[in-house]
């Protein structure tokens, strides 16, 4: 019964942070002169909530394949958050930042796997 009462109350904590990020964005969100503002709310948010869910398969992953696979998802959703960034701030950095992210996850994930697999990093 505790069990079930916890995962109640972290599901009812994370519907409330996303309702507030959701109608109260952060400040490098709030632009005028974008028409499409509701859209980046609901994309920020949707790529929230997508994260919790990364980061509960990270920590109660049965397998160590399961934790890699949650944090290479984590990875392209921080990609996601670059992109949605990108857009509203018109900057084009933010997609240098995501190019290199990317670049990093695919190196480590193949790293993760070969130690996975039970190989050296020579072989």
């Amino acid at each position: 019964m505790i069990k079930h009462t916890r995962y109640i109350l972290g599901a009812i904590a994370v519907i409330l942070v996303l309702f507030i990020i959701a109608y109260h964005p952060p400040k490098i969100l709030i632009y005028p002169h974008l028409a499409f503002l509701g859209l980046l709310k609901r994309g920020v948010a949707i790529i929230i909530l997508c994260a919790f869910m990364c980061l509960f398969r990270v920590f109660r992953g049965p397998t160590h394949a399961d934790r890699v696979v949650g944090m290479d998802m984590l990875g392209i959703l921080i990609i996601g958050i670059c992109a949605l960034l990108s857009i509203s701030t018109k900057r084009s950095w933010y997609m240098d930042i995501g190019i290199a992210w990317t670049l990093q996850s695919f190196i480590t994930t193949l790293a993760l796997a070969k130690f996975l697999e039970g190989k050296d990093f020579d072989d």
